[in-house]
Order: C-alpha cells, then sequence, then structure tokens
C-alpha cells in the first residue's frame, strides 16, 4: 500500500475514534454480553433482535470513555467527572483517608444515566491512598450520600503539596465501583482512574482558600472545566 492511503486510512480511524468513543474496560462485558445475546435472540425474532441491539448499542454509549484536553497550567483542580455540580460546600473528607478532621471545601457533582461515568485525576501528583468503604445506597444527588453511600475515595498529594480527595459515590442503581490506581502511584491531570456502573456522585475536596470557579446547577466536564484555583496559585 503506498503511503497516500496509508495516510488516509490513518485518518479515517483517527476520525472514526474522536466521533465514536472506546469503552471502558469496566464495561465491555456488558457490551460484549448484550451482543452475543442479541446474537442470539435474532435466530428466533429479528424484532427482538432489534432491540437487543438497541440496547447494546446503549450500553457501548453509556460505557465511553471520550478523549480530553487537560488544561496544564498549574495550582489548578479540573473536574474529575461529566455531571451537574449539586452542592458547594465546607465539609470534614472521608475518615479513611486520615486527612483529619478539619473542613475543606467539597463540590459534588451527580452524575444522571446520560453522562459520561469515567472518572478523571484532578491534578498531576501522588496517590497517597485509596481506600473501599462499604455503605448504604441511597440517592446520589442527597447531601447525606457522601458520608453513607458506599464509596471509593482517593486522597492526592499534588506536585505543590496541596492534599486533595476524589471520592466514587454509589446511587440507587450503582452498585459497582472500578477504581485504577493504588496507593503510591504516580498520576497525571486528566488519565481515567475509575468507573461508576450507573447513575452515581462524585465528590472534590479542595484546602481551604482554594477559589471555586463552578456553581451549583452548573455543569462540569471531567478533565476539562477548571473547578478550582488551589492556594497560592
Amino acid at each position: 500500500m503506498s503511503a497516500a492511503p496509508q495516510s488516509t486510512l490513518k485518518h479515517l480511524v483517527e476520525l472514526t475514534r474522536s466521533i465514536i468513543p472506546p469503552v471502558h474496560p469496566g464495561g465491555r462485558p456488558f457490551v460484549l454480553a448484550g451482543l452475543g445475546a442479541t446474537l442470539l435472540v435474532r435466530r428466533f425474532s429479528k424484532r427482538v433482535g432489534v432491540g437487543g441491539g438497541i440496547l447494546t448499542a446503549w450500553l457501548a454509549w453509556f460505557f465511553r470513555e471520550p478523549q480530553r484536553v487537560t488544561p496544564q497550567r498549574p495550582g489548578i483542580a479540573t473536574a474529575p467527572a461529566d455531571g451537574t455540580v449539586s452542592h458547594v460546600v465546607e465539609a470534614v473528607p472521608p475518615v479513611e483517608l486520615g486527612l483529619g478532621g478539619e473542613p475543606m471545601l467539597r463540590v459534588s457533582a451527580f452524575l444522571s444515566v446520560f453522562d459520561v461515568h469515567v472518572q478523571r485525576i484532578p491534578a498531576p501528583g501522588r496517590v497517597v491512598k485509596a481506600v473501599h468503604q462499604a455503605g448504604q445506597f441511597l440517592s446520589a444527588d442527597l447531601d447525606a450520600a457522601s458520608e453513607v453511600n458506599e464509596r471509593n475515595s482517593v486522597h492526592l498529594r499534588t506536585r505543590d503539596g496541596h492534599d486533595l480527595a476524589v471520592v466514587q459515590i454509589a446511587g440507587l442503581v450503582a452498585r459497582r465501583i472500578f477504581c485504577d490506581v493504588s496507593d503510591g502511584d504516580e498520576v497525571e491531570a486528566g488519565a481515567t482512574y475509575g468507573l461508576i456502573r450507573f447513575g452515581s456522585r462524585v465528590d472534590l475536596y479542595v484546602p481551604l482558600g482554594s477559589r471555586v470557579l463552578v456553581e451549583p446547577g452548573q455543569r462540569t466536564i471531567g478533565g476539562e472545566t477548571v473547578l478550582a484555583e488551589l492556594p497560592g496559585a
């Protein structure tokens, strides 16, 4: 194959990837199961097979992991998830992270079933601690969900020395939280680190003195929206 057709093919592949994002590994078993079931039932009923195909396509769309362009300027924390800001309050971070009893600023984002459900690192740094905590499954838009719902909490120390906490919170429908980082991992802002299966919430805790740049009701784009300027930025 000559250089020109190869270049054209490569461009088409990149264009397709930009339009149709890949599926997060945590969602691939669901998509493959849906595809297998669709092929099976289609032998007996084309109508049911069409419905299965639509459901499989929805699963692939739900578990999508789109590329994002993350701001690189120092001293900021970007949104760890797509969603709608539900609360901006002072709150004590999850006790299991060992960050003490002093409050921090908490920015909470509620994820509906229509949002991208992967979570992203809010700032470059090192994972100090990652902890899973069993709990209840209240509606994720309730303020109490931060304290009583099942969650996975990550303590992140930025390269500027700031302590942040990112908390994945299960909701009424969510029953599985994936977290792909461990204690001691070096991470980059905007990198995908987790997934919550079906409706959920993500909390970001930043130090007091940070300048929060979003308001309740505002939409966030994970890995792109700047949620806060950290102290000393």
